[in-house]
């Protein structure tokens, strides 16, 4: 699959991705032809989460001090339960989170990524999905949840678990291929 040749996404990720939600995007994305920059807190290497231990470990490109929204053309949240609790209190994450929102570019996230969609507060009023053990969270901060597998909503994209993840990579594609939605205010 071709059509994403010359553009860049970021997969802003850090220990504890959950590896199929992070490796399994990558892959399609690379194959349609983006270059994919992940993005991490600090230099090295990061490890997954596999099921119920630790999977592979994967080198950071760049550190989140390194990059801004301009430099990518998406941004994907791989979810796992340990990678997004552990980023929703750094604000740095967040602040990049909440601005590239803002640029109306595609950002997409899977599983319990969607915390950091509410911790830069950004999901109300909009329709979403995530894993179902935080439909909760998301109805509370505002968002329209529902139970499918992936959800486009001008470019914000979000999916429940990784039996998902190919409709998620799908979208994507679709979605960088659509390019820039509106501007969004956070």
């Amino acid at each position: 699959m071709a059509g994403l040749t010359g553009k860049t996404v970021a997969l802003l990720a850090t220990n504890g991705f959950e590896e199929s939600e992070l490796f399994e995007p990558r892959r399609q994305i690379a194959n349609a032809g983006a270059d994919v920059v992940i993005v991490s807190l600090a230099k090295g290497e990061i490890k997954g989460w596999n099921q119920d231990n630790w999977g592979k470990s994967i080198p950071v490109d760049k550190t989140i001090d390194e990059v801004s929204p301009a430099d990518f053309d998406a941004l994907v949240l791989p979810g796992g339960q340990i990678n997004p609790d552990l980023f929703r209190v750094e604000d740095k994450v967040i602040a990049f989170v909440r601005d590239f929102y803002q640029t109306g570019k595609p950002l997409a996230a899977i599983c319990h990524a969607p915390w950091l969609l509410i911790e830069a507060g950004i999901i109300e009023g909009r329709r979403a999905t995530s894993y179902h053990s935080i439909k909760t969270d998301m109805q509370n901060a505002g968002a329209d949840w529902v139970d499918e597998p992936v959800v486009a909503d001008e470019g914000l994209i979000t999916s429940r678990k990784p039996d998902d993840l190919e409709a998620f990579g799908a979208k994507i594609i679709e979605e960088i291929q659509e390019g820039v939605h509106h501007q969004r205010a956070a």
